[in-house]
Formats: C-alpha cells, structure tokens, sequence
C-alpha cells in the first residue's frame, strides 16, 4: 500500500494546481511503484492544490503510525474550553 510519503515523493517536482492526469504523468515519469499509482489513477477527476490533497483524495493519511484508538483517546484526553449553547443559560 501506498504511503503518504511515497506520494509526496513522487510528486515533488510537480506544480500546482494540477489535474488528476498531471499527478498520475508526474508520478510515472518520476518512477512511482505500480502501488503509488494504482492509489493515484484511483483519484477523482479535478484539480488538486497541492501534494496533501492529492494524498487525502487518494485515501492515504498523514501520520497512519497513529491508529484509531490513539486519535481517540487523544480526543478524550484534550480539555474543552467551550460551554455548549443549551448551557449557557444555566
């Protein structure tokens, strides 16, 4: 599977925006394995801004060392300064 890395690797040297046949034909030209690509011919077919649209739109997440459980305790652990509206009149 295609890393987030991988991606922005092979693309580097790409300018935005860029259409989805730019990033694939940036992406062969660069020598991307066949798994880079398969996730890059995957994309839909619109303009891209930057290398991090590029992954997001291709399924790939930025830091996937970090598993579901984790994004969610961190959620739970982060304090919440903001009081929800149906509160605020208590």
């Amino acid at each position: 599977m295609a890393s987030y890395a991988d991606v922005l690797q092979y693309l580097s040297s790409l300018d935005y925006p860029a259409e989805k046949n730019d990033v694939v034909r940036e992406a062969e030209r660069e020598g991307a394995p066949p798994d880079v690509l398969k996730a890059l011919r995957a994309l839909p077919p619109v303009d891209y801004a930057n290398g991090t649209e590029v992954a997001r739109s291709a399924g790939i997440e930025a830091a996937p060392e970090v598993s579901p459980a984790q994004r969610a305790e961190q959620a739970r652990d982060k304090k919440h300064n903001r009081v929800s509206q149906h509160l605020r009149g208590i």
